[in-house]
């Protein structure tokens, strides 16, 4: 019997040994997902990026067919995006954005009739603290449209109030139009680009594949915009990796 009891304890010691190896070997890391390293919790955001529909499939009744919305109320403009991947909406002449990057765009509002990125794709969740938060960069060009002065414009208020367009004109290193809403010439891409930041909080009382996505506010220079959305996704739990059974379950199993 102590034979047996010592045979099963020298086999869980290489099993474990086998596992603290492994663990030392740097393991891929699933997209769109992160670690608390407060609390040690797994979040998976993938049940809320919207994948577009495969060519030919016909939709089922959940499936989502557009991305997530949210009103910009007294912004003038309301905003599309994704989680983690492009907005699934086709998008075409996206100012100040090179078209083979159109199809990354992540976030985006359309205003005057132009469509304004306000970041690229990004599949990197992090942690700022405690908060769980999602970075969109390298959108178009901060200073590629005057979105106060656009939204006058559409309020009916063209009180050319400011004197200076002639002089933004020309420094606006050659883009086309008056008021700097061109796009840029390749080359002057050391402007500063728009960008989203989304925070993500934890709603328990919705589904892992919904969220609720609200618009917080913009910068004043309006080159940050900033979002708030609220999911299952964003509570945490524990990995596959957590769940699987190690030298101490073999041991409760015994």
């Amino acid at each position: 019997m102590r034979f047996l009891e010592l045979s099963v304890l020298l086999s869980l010691f290489s099993i474990s040994s086998v596992q603290a190896a492994d663990s030392k070997a740097p393991k891929p890391t699933k997209p769109c997902t992160v670690t608390s390293p407060s609390s040690g919790s797994f979040f998976d955001l993938n049940s809320i990026a919207i994948q577009p529909l495969e060519d030919g499939k016909k939709a089922h009744k959940d499936d989502r067919t557009e991305s997530w919305h949210a009103k910009g109320y007294d912004y003038g403009a309301n905003f599309t995006l994704n989680f983690c991947d492009p907005v699934i909406e086709g998008l075409k002449d996206v100012v100040g954005v090179d078209k083979g990057m159109w199809r990354n765009v992540s976030a985006y509002y359309t205003l005057g009739g132009k469509t304004y990125s306000i970041g690229q794709q990004s599949a990197e969740p992090v942690f700022r603290g405690r908060k769980l938060v999602l970075n969109y960069t390298l959108g178009s060009p901060c200073d590629s449209t005057s979105s106060k002065h656009s939204r006058k414009l559409i309020d009916g208020d063209d009180d050319d109030e400011d004197d200076d367009d002639d002089d933004d004109d020309k420094n606006d290193g050659g883009r086309t139009g008056g008021g700097g809403r061109g796009r840029p010439k390749s080359g002057s891409d050391k402007k500063r680009r728009k960008s989203t930041l989304i925070s993500l909080l934890c709603d328990r009382d919705s589904l892992p594949s919904e969220a609720s996505v609200a618009f917080v506010g913009a910068s004043p220079d309006e080159c940050t915009y900033f979002f708030e959305a609220r999911s299952a996704a964003a509570c945490g739990g524990v990995s596959n990796a957590q769940q699987s059974l190690g030298p101490a379950g073999v041991f409760g199993v015994m």
